[in-house]
Protein backbone atom coordinates (compact mmCIF):
# COMPACT_ATOMS: atom_id res chain seq x y z
CA UNK A 1 0.00 0.00 0.00
CA UNK A 2 1.36 3.75 -1.02
CA UNK A 3 1.69 5.40 2.54
CA UNK A 4 1.35 9.11 0.64
CA UNK A 5 -2.36 8.07 -0.91
CA UNK A 6 -3.23 6.50 2.05
CA UNK A 7 -2.73 9.23 3.99
CA UNK A 8 -4.33 11.64 1.28
CA UNK A 9 -7.69 9.39 1.45
CA UNK A 10 -7.08 9.76 5.07
CA UNK A 11 -7.49 13.54 4.98
CA UNK A 12 -10.52 13.43 2.47
CA UNK A 13 -12.46 10.66 5.27
CA UNK A 14 -11.29 13.38 7.66
CA UNK A 15 -13.01 15.89 5.82
CA UNK A 16 -16.32 14.23 5.48
CA UNK A 17 -16.65 13.27 8.79
CA UNK A 18 -14.76 15.80 11.09
CA UNK A 19 -17.58 18.84 10.26
CA UNK A 20 -17.17 21.56 7.18
CA UNK A 21 -13.73 23.22 7.64
CA UNK A 22 -10.65 21.48 9.37
CA UNK A 23 -7.09 22.77 9.62
CA UNK A 24 -4.03 21.89 9.00
CA UNK A 25 -2.70 21.25 12.37
CA UNK A 26 -6.36 19.79 13.12
CA UNK A 27 -5.85 17.43 10.56
CA UNK A 28 -2.05 16.81 11.49
CA UNK A 29 -3.39 15.25 14.53
CA UNK A 30 -6.93 12.95 13.29
CA UNK A 31 -4.58 11.47 10.60
CA UNK A 32 -1.20 11.02 12.97
CA UNK A 33 1.46 12.59 10.46
CA UNK A 34 3.91 16.02 10.61
CA UNK A 35 1.78 19.59 9.42
CA UNK A 36 4.29 19.79 6.44
CA UNK A 37 3.55 16.14 5.52
CA UNK A 38 -0.27 17.25 5.81
CA UNK A 39 0.65 20.60 4.42
CA UNK A 40 1.96 19.30 1.23
CA UNK A 41 -0.68 16.80 0.68
CA UNK A 42 -3.57 19.37 1.05
CA UNK A 43 -1.80 21.18 -1.60
CA UNK A 44 -2.07 18.32 -3.75
CA UNK A 45 -5.32 17.61 -3.09
CA UNK A 46 -6.46 21.02 -4.12
CA UNK A 47 -4.40 21.28 -6.96
CA UNK A 48 -6.63 18.45 -8.47
CA UNK A 49 -9.81 20.06 -7.26
CA UNK A 50 -10.26 17.30 -4.39
CA UNK A 51 -10.53 19.93 -1.89
CA UNK A 52 -10.83 23.85 -1.18
CA UNK A 53 -9.73 26.31 1.08
CA UNK A 54 -11.26 29.06 2.99
CA UNK A 55 -9.91 32.23 1.98
CA UNK A 56 -10.70 33.73 5.19
CA UNK A 57 -9.89 31.04 7.72
CA UNK A 58 -7.41 29.32 6.00
CA UNK A 59 -9.24 25.92 6.86
CA UNK A 60 -10.47 23.02 4.02
CA UNK A 61 -13.04 21.60 2.39
CA UNK A 62 -14.16 18.93 0.58
CA UNK A 63 -14.16 20.42 -3.12
CA UNK A 64 -16.00 20.11 -6.30
CA UNK A 65 -14.09 17.42 -7.75
CA UNK A 66 -15.08 14.97 -5.71
CA UNK A 67 -18.62 15.07 -6.90
CA UNK A 68 -17.72 14.85 -10.38
CA UNK A 69 -15.90 11.30 -9.65
CA UNK A 70 -19.33 10.56 -7.70
CA UNK A 71 -21.33 11.33 -10.32
CA UNK A 72 -19.20 9.00 -12.72
CA UNK A 73 -19.34 6.23 -10.27
CA UNK A 74 -23.21 6.25 -10.35
CA UNK A 75 -23.26 6.83 -13.92
CA UNK A 76 -20.97 3.48 -14.36
CA UNK A 77 -23.02 1.50 -11.45
CA UNK A 78 -24.77 -1.22 -13.38
CA UNK A 79 -27.36 -1.95 -10.39
CA UNK A 80 -27.96 1.49 -10.70
CA UNK A 81 -28.73 2.06 -14.18
CA UNK A 82 -31.10 -0.99 -14.39
CA UNK A 83 -33.18 -0.15 -11.21
CA UNK A 84 -34.12 3.37 -12.52
CA UNK A 85 -37.80 2.08 -14.15
CA UNK A 86 -37.86 -0.78 -11.71
CA UNK A 87 -37.91 1.56 -8.99
CA UNK A 88 -40.08 3.98 -10.37
CA UNK A 89 -42.82 0.78 -10.87
CA UNK A 90 -42.11 0.10 -7.03
CA UNK A 91 -42.27 3.61 -5.79
CA UNK A 92 -45.58 3.95 -7.80
CA UNK A 93 -47.19 0.37 -6.68
CA UNK A 94 -46.63 1.22 -2.95
CA UNK A 95 -46.72 4.88 -3.08
CA UNK A 96 -43.75 4.99 -0.30
CA UNK A 97 -40.02 6.13 -1.95
CA UNK A 98 -38.11 3.40 -2.89
CA UNK A 99 -34.13 3.35 -2.34
CA UNK A 100 -31.87 0.99 -4.00
CA UNK A 101 -28.09 0.32 -2.41
CA UNK A 102 -24.76 -1.76 -2.16
CA UNK A 103 -22.79 -2.48 0.39
CA UNK A 104 -19.43 -1.01 0.52
CA UNK A 105 -17.21 -2.04 3.70
CA UNK A 106 -19.74 -1.94 6.93
CA UNK A 107 -22.04 0.34 5.22
CA UNK A 108 -24.79 0.35 2.68
CA UNK A 109 -24.35 3.30 0.27
CA UNK A 110 -27.74 4.33 -1.73
CA UNK A 111 -26.73 4.79 -5.17
CA UNK A 112 -30.77 5.55 -6.28
CA UNK A 113 -33.35 7.18 -4.47
CA UNK A 114 -36.93 7.54 -6.53
CA UNK A 115 -39.31 9.65 -4.63
CA UNK A 116 -42.26 8.99 -3.08
CA UNK A 117 -45.39 9.67 -6.06
CA UNK A 118 -47.08 12.24 -3.46
CA UNK A 119 -46.57 15.87 -4.26
CA UNK A 120 -44.29 16.49 -0.57
CA UNK A 121 -41.35 17.88 -0.32
CA UNK A 122 -38.68 15.37 -0.40
CA UNK A 123 -34.99 15.43 -0.01
CA UNK A 124 -32.45 13.00 -2.37
CA UNK A 125 -30.77 10.67 -0.22
CA UNK A 126 -28.62 9.31 -3.19
CA UNK A 127 -24.94 9.30 -2.08
CA UNK A 128 -26.05 8.20 2.16
CA UNK A 129 -23.91 6.06 4.10
CA UNK A 130 -25.84 3.64 6.67
CA UNK A 131 -24.71 1.06 9.29
CA UNK A 132 -25.36 -2.18 7.05
CA UNK A 133 -27.05 -4.05 10.58
CA UNK A 134 -29.91 -0.61 10.99
CA UNK A 135 -31.24 -1.02 8.06
CA UNK A 136 -33.02 -3.31 5.68
CA UNK A 137 -31.44 -2.88 2.70
CA UNK A 138 -27.64 -4.08 4.25
CA UNK A 139 -29.75 -6.93 6.23
CA UNK A 140 -30.89 -8.18 2.65
CA UNK A 141 -27.63 -7.81 1.82
CA UNK A 142 -25.36 -9.48 3.97
CA UNK A 143 -28.27 -12.38 4.52
CA UNK A 144 -26.63 -13.67 1.13
CA UNK A 145 -23.19 -13.10 1.25
CA UNK A 146 -20.28 -15.86 1.83
CA UNK A 147 -19.98 -17.24 5.04
CA UNK A 148 -16.88 -15.96 5.84
CA UNK A 149 -17.74 -12.16 4.98
CA UNK A 150 -20.83 -12.43 6.52
CA UNK A 151 -18.99 -13.55 9.78
CA UNK A 152 -16.99 -10.66 9.95
CA UNK A 153 -19.41 -7.76 9.71
CA UNK A 154 -21.15 -9.71 12.29
CA UNK A 155 -17.88 -9.89 14.52
CA UNK A 156 -17.20 -5.54 14.17
CA UNK A 157 -18.74 -3.57 16.25
CA UNK A 158 -22.59 -3.08 15.30
CA UNK A 159 -23.62 0.27 16.10
CA UNK A 160 -26.22 2.03 17.67
CA UNK A 161 -28.28 4.68 15.78
CA UNK A 162 -31.08 5.09 17.62
CA UNK A 163 -32.35 2.87 20.91
CA UNK A 164 -34.30 0.73 18.24
CA UNK A 165 -31.00 -0.60 16.94
CA UNK A 166 -29.83 -4.26 17.62
CA UNK A 167 -26.15 -4.62 18.54
CA UNK A 168 -26.30 -8.01 19.56
CA UNK A 169 -24.29 -10.00 16.93
CA UNK A 170 -26.34 -13.34 17.88
CA UNK A 171 -29.84 -11.28 17.40
CA UNK A 172 -28.76 -9.94 14.39
CA UNK A 173 -27.47 -13.22 13.02
CA UNK A 174 -30.93 -14.74 13.98
CA UNK A 175 -32.41 -11.77 11.98
CA UNK A 176 -30.31 -12.71 8.68
CA UNK A 177 -31.38 -16.27 8.97
CA UNK A 178 -34.86 -15.54 8.57
CA UNK A 179 -34.05 -12.70 5.87
CA UNK A 180 -32.70 -15.92 3.55
CA UNK A 181 -35.75 -18.33 4.50
CA UNK A 182 -38.62 -15.18 3.18
CA UNK A 183 -36.34 -13.70 0.93
CA UNK A 184 -36.85 -9.95 2.22
CA UNK A 185 -35.81 -8.00 5.51
CA UNK A 186 -37.12 -5.49 8.10
CA UNK A 187 -36.11 -2.21 9.21
CA UNK A 188 -38.45 -1.16 12.68
CA UNK A 189 -37.11 2.70 13.82
CA UNK A 190 -33.16 1.10 13.50
CA UNK A 191 -31.56 4.05 11.21
CA UNK A 192 -34.32 6.95 12.23
CA UNK A 193 -37.05 6.86 14.57
CA UNK A 194 -40.29 6.67 13.41
CA UNK A 195 -39.20 5.19 10.14
CA UNK A 196 -39.55 1.85 8.76
CA UNK A 197 -37.91 -0.17 6.17
CA UNK A 198 -38.50 -3.77 3.35
CA UNK A 199 -35.74 -4.81 1.56
CA UNK A 200 -35.16 -7.98 -0.91
CA UNK A 201 -31.94 -9.12 -2.26
CA UNK A 202 -31.20 -8.32 -5.91
CA UNK A 203 -28.84 -10.90 -7.58
CA UNK A 204 -26.10 -10.80 -10.74
CA UNK A 205 -25.13 -13.04 -13.42
CA UNK A 206 -22.33 -14.51 -11.31
CA UNK A 207 -24.96 -15.60 -8.60
CA UNK A 208 -23.86 -12.97 -6.05
CA UNK A 209 -25.86 -10.63 -4.43
CA UNK A 210 -25.26 -7.41 -6.07
CA UNK A 211 -27.13 -4.78 -3.68
CA UNK A 212 -30.88 -4.64 -3.04
CA UNK A 213 -33.88 -2.67 -3.30
CA UNK A 214 -36.39 -1.35 -0.67
CA UNK A 215 -39.08 0.97 0.21
CA UNK A 216 -38.61 3.28 3.16
CA UNK A 217 -40.91 5.32 4.73
CA UNK A 218 -43.04 6.28 7.77
CA UNK A 219 -43.86 3.40 10.38
CA UNK A 220 -47.41 3.68 10.44
CA UNK A 221 -47.73 3.25 6.63
CA UNK A 222 -45.20 0.46 6.03
CA UNK A 223 -46.28 -1.73 9.02
CA UNK A 224 -50.00 -1.21 8.83
CA UNK A 225 -51.65 -4.39 8.78
CA UNK A 226 -53.79 -4.16 5.62
CA UNK A 227 -50.56 -2.84 3.79
CA UNK A 228 -47.16 -4.59 5.11
CA UNK A 229 -47.84 -7.96 2.95
CA UNK A 230 -48.90 -6.09 0.33
CA UNK A 231 -45.43 -4.23 0.55
CA UNK A 232 -43.58 -7.10 0.99
CA UNK A 233 -44.98 -9.08 -2.32
CA UNK A 234 -44.32 -6.14 -3.97
CA UNK A 235 -40.89 -5.45 -3.22
CA UNK A 236 -40.04 -9.26 -3.59
CA UNK A 237 -41.09 -9.19 -6.89
CA UNK A 238 -39.00 -6.41 -7.95
CA UNK A 239 -36.15 -7.10 -6.75
CA UNK A 240 -36.76 -10.88 -8.65
CA UNK A 241 -37.74 -8.89 -11.84
CA UNK A 242 -34.02 -6.62 -11.12
CA UNK A 243 -32.25 -9.75 -10.62
CA UNK A 244 -33.27 -11.19 -13.84
CA UNK A 245 -32.14 -8.07 -16.02
CA UNK A 246 -28.79 -8.05 -14.00
CA UNK A 247 -28.64 -11.55 -15.43
CA UNK A 248 -29.38 -13.78 -12.72
CA UNK A 249 -30.11 -17.44 -13.41
CA UNK A 250 -32.79 -19.15 -11.85
CA UNK A 251 -30.18 -21.14 -9.52
CA UNK A 252 -28.59 -17.52 -8.58
CA UNK A 253 -32.04 -17.50 -6.63
CA UNK A 254 -32.28 -20.93 -5.48
CA UNK A 255 -33.90 -21.24 -2.04
CA UNK A 256 -34.70 -17.44 -2.01
CA UNK A 257 -38.50 -16.87 -1.87
CA UNK A 258 -38.64 -14.05 -3.97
Amino acid sequence: MVQSVQRAVQILRELAAGGPRLGVTELAERVGVAKPTVHALLRTLEGEGLIVQDAETGKYQLGPGLLMLGNAYLDTQELRARSLTWADSLANRTGEAVWVAVLTGDHVFVVHHAFRPEGAVQILEVGASIPWSTCALGKAIVAFLPPEQRKALLAAELPALTGWSITDPQAVAEQLDAVVKSGYALEDQESALGDAGIAAPVFDRSGGVAGAIGIVGPIERLFEDSARQEHVVAVREVARHLSRELGAGRGAMRGVRL
